[in-house]
């Protein structure tokens, strides 16, 4: 099948077609650059806000800290598992055509987010949202590439990345002030402009484009990879809330999980496009990156989710506080990358992909420190400025590697399958570290509870909210010396969850490390050679 090519001629219309080979006017280009930054600026910045707002929307909905986990996890759920597919069906049906429905959609979930009157249905726009974003965000890239010609399309995708390290930089700052002046609504009512600005000057200005082999879409992989990754995902997050009685439901879906990501690799070995190709990873080096990938976007993720829910509910910043004290992370990596790639050019790409984990473990470590006190330059700003240089040092040479370790044509699914490694890095690690999070911290409350000869109602109250973590309400019926004890206990306690969890992800970064020193790594100059 080959592309549908229609004069390029009157602006506005939606029947402009031009095939992957034959770039757009000159004169579209900077607008079709200006509608894909604006609709992945959503996407970056939404997955940023969120975790800034977590303590907002806990205590305004009364939530349990797994709420919490699903409000990202079904977004994460969504985006990772889908992401491939999405890809696919730009390539197949048009990729403006679907850029243009995942913008509509994720408007229109963040419409129902920013209403939302319960938990359940935030949960559930969530998860719509993840599906707006599955099938816009592939097709940022693609869009990029079919309209730009080759000579200056790099130049074109470094814009884009660029101004989208600065949205995700700037996401938790903005969406902190927002929480602060208005509501945790703001987070999500901010897409709304976002969302119209770049479905107008795609209307106007981006031409429609395909590929010229379209593959068809691999609807069962998608189908079981998303429904295995949600039992294991439910599993995970449920094992430490249960009673004697729920063991059978989570044991069910660990097994009924499980069994669908084994069918789902059954069924990339038999159909004819796969999402994702087993060839490639079969190849030692590119399975050895993307589980590099896995356990230091796990780190990442995981540290993302914590760290705002410590500083606003332990350290008592306000939500701008909060987004403030993690702009260092975003600007660090957005703005060191560049050169983190040209250093790799140089001295190959080994040094890095060990030194950067290494660092981001210290990082994470450095937040076990601090204890309840500690201005921010003290307890913060070292170990988040760490955690930002270790990933600055590690993304360029850990993306270009993974690109080096396939051959050309295979480049496109070699990138959606890193990229998907990395969301679903985030989903699980929130799953992780939320479960390992609450049994510290129910056991720790016990210990710390338990000296303080509190009343055996009030006991038995606090501990009964122990899956709400540091927002465990406490027992209006104590007198002032009672509640501050208490409340000094529910701190300590959230306080031993946060060190374990943080001590976990330095474990997963230096786990990246590790693989990095047992890879052959070829050279870029040497994967050039190769290639050529």
């Amino acid at each position: 099948m080959t592309a549908t090519h229609r004069p390029y001629s009157a602006r506005g219309t939606s029947a402009r077609e031009l095939p992957c080979d034959a770039p757009c006017p000159p004169q579209d280009r900077p607008y079709v650059l200006a509608a894909t930054v604006t609709a992945s600026a959503m996407a970056f910045i939404d997955g940023t806000v969120v975790h800034v707002a977590l303590p907002a929307i806990q205590a305004e909905f009364g939530t349990s800290f797994a709420g919490l986990q699903w409000i990202v996890n079904l977004y994460l759920l969504m985006l990772g598992a889908l992401l491939l597919a999405g890809g696919a069906l730009g390539d197949q049906v048009g990729r403006r055509r679907i850029f243009m429905l995942g913008i509509a959609l994720f408007a229109a979930a963040s419409i129902l987010c920013a209403a939302a009157p319960t938990s359940a249905m935030l949960i559930t726009a969530r998860a719509v949202q993840g599906l707006g974003a599955a099938l816009m965000v592939p097709q940022s890239l693609a869009i990029i590439a079919a309209s730009f010609p080759r000579a200056t399309r790099g130049r074109a995708i470094g814009t884009w990345a660029g101004f989208s390290a600065l949205t995700t930089a700037l996401g938790p700052p903005l969406g902190g002030l927002l929480i602060d002046l208005l509501s945790w609504r703001a987070a999500f009512w901010i897409n709304l402009p976002l969302a119209a600005v770049s479905l107008w000057l795609t209307w106007r200005h981006v031409p429609e484009s395909r590929s010229s082999r379209p593959e068809p879409v691999d609807w069962a992989g998608a189908a079981t990879a998303t429904l295995g990754l949600g039992l294991v995902t439910y599993a995970l997050t449920m094992w430490p809330r249960i009673d004697d009685g729920g063991y059978a439901t989570v044991i069910a879906a660990a097994i009924g999980g499980c069994a669908l990501l084994a069918a789902f690799v059954a069924i990339e070995r038999r159909v004819t496009a796969p999402m994702m190709p087993p060839a490639l990873l079969a190849d030692r080096t590119f399975a050895g990156l993307n589980a590099m990938t896995l356990l230091l976007y796990a780190a990442l993720g995981g540290t993302l989710f914590l760290l705002p829910y410590n500083l606003i509910q332990l350290h008592h910043y306000s939500a701008t506080a909060a987004g403030l004290a993690m702009l260092p992370l975003g600007l660090t990596i957005g703005i060191l990358s560049r050169y983190s790639g040209r250093l790799m050019d140089r001295i190959g790409p080994r040094i890095q992909l060990v030194a950067g984990p290494l660092l981001v473990a210290l990082g994470c470590s450095g937040l076990a420190l601090p204890g309840l006190q500690g201005g921010y330059a003290v307890t913060f700003l070292v170990p988040v400025a760490l955690l930002g240089l270790g990933m600055a040092t590690a993304i360029s040479p850990l993306t270009t590697s993974i690109m080096n370790a396939v051959h050309e044509d295979r480049s496109g699914a070699a990138s959606g399958i890193n990229n998907a490694a990395s969301r679903i890095a985030g989903l699980l690690a929130v799953a992780v570290v939320g479960a390992v999070a609450t049994a510290v911290f129910t056991l720790a409350l016990g210990d710390a509870l338990q000296p303080l000869g509190l009343p055996h109602a009030a006991l038995q109250q606090l501990m009964a909210h122990a899956d709400r973590l540091a927002e465990v309400p406490v027992p209006a019926g104590l007198d002032a010396a009672a509640r501050a004890s208490a409340q000094a206990g529910i701190d300590r306690a959230f306080l031993e969850a946060f060190r374990v969890s943080t001590l976990l992800h330095a474990a997963c970064a230096a786990g990246a490390a590790l693989i990095a020193t047992r890879m052959f790594l070829p050279s870029p100059a040497a994967a050039r050679e190769a290639a050529g």
